[in-house]
């Protein structure tokens, strides 16, 4: 936040400080029921409660026994090789494909380029459970329900229009004049791409396909509609855990995502700022 200039009033002041408050309380608010699960994942007891050891901080209280079960358990070990399996193919999809589209859309000259805009970034409005809904009765038509193949190219429907808004905001102010210098000294279309474009759009590329990993790795209502039992997920696991035998085991890998959700929330982060800087450099 931007520091208030040394001239500014009493009601500045006042109003500054309290916007800084208030933002705080809603942080709070809403980062509470994690600080929560995180320190009970390491209950010694199987309760989703705060045990008088742990409240106490007796080291008996506290264990380790729900992450041994996390990795000792066949059924959470295949749930997160699918979950990989699939979220990385999704990505690799998605990435190719909203990264041919946002080159497509930066060209002004594009002819109804408002409404494919549109188009392309509307599994982001639409209800999750509508599009999950009708890819359910689309993939059953041709024979992909509860195969890995339906599952990812759902995941990577819903994964693109993330690349294709991260790429786009990249290209925005791209010199094309650069490229023309490169086709003018003898480059093709296609070396020019990989050895102009490419490189100042990677930032871009890169934090489109994070989102896009994330998406798919957290997703679980189009699991829910298309997965088989041998494509269950690690968010499809835990439903499965909630609703048929309740085990703290739920909130080993909460903790466990939370984590990775953070790395990749970080790097996004230092993606971004990198992105930034060589559009400056370009400029």
């Amino acid at each position: 936040m931007t520091p208030l200039p040394p001239y500014a009033g009493k009601l500045e002041r006042a109003w500054h400080w309290f916007y800084r408050g208030f933002c705080a309380l809603v942080f709070f608010f809403l980062i509470a029921p994690i600080l929560v699960i995180i320190p009970l994942s390491f209950n010694a007891e199987p309760y989703f409660t705060f045990t008088r050891e742990m409240l106490t901080f007796d080291p008996d209280g506290y264990s380790l026994r729900w992450y041994q079960d996390f990795f000792t358990s066949e059924s959470w070990l295949r749930s997160v090789r699918n979950s990989f399996v699939i979220a990385i193919s999704a990505t690799m999809v998605a990435t190719v494909l909203g990264t041919v589209a946002a080159l497509g859309l930066a060209r002004s000259y594009l002819p109804f380029r408002a409404a494919l805009m549109g188009l392309l970034i509307s599994p982001m409005i639409v209800p999750l459970i509508i599009s999950a809904a009708g890819m359910y009765f689309f993939y059953s038509s041709i024979g992909l329900a509860q195969t890995f193949v339906g599952v990812i190219l759902a995941h990577a429907a819903l994964g693109t229009p993330f690349v294709v808004i991260t790429v786009t905001a990249t290209l925005i102010g791209f010199d094309y004049s650069l490229v023309r210098a490169a086709q003018s000294l003898g480059a093709t279309p296609t070396y020019a791409f990989f050895k102009v474009i490419m490189p100042l759009i990677t930032p871009g590329v890169i934090s489109g396909a994070l989102f896009a990993f994330i998406t798919s790795f957290d997703e679980v209502v189009v699991v829910l509609f298309l997965a088989g039992v041998e494509q269950r997920t690690i968010p499809r696991e835990m439903w499965s855990g909630i609703r048929e035998h309740i085990s703290p085991t739920i909130l080993a890998v909460a903790t466990i995502l939370v984590a990775i959700s953070i790395a990749l929330l970080v790097t996004v982060e230092l993606l971004r700022r990198r992105s930034a800087r060589l559009r400056g450099l370009s400029s």
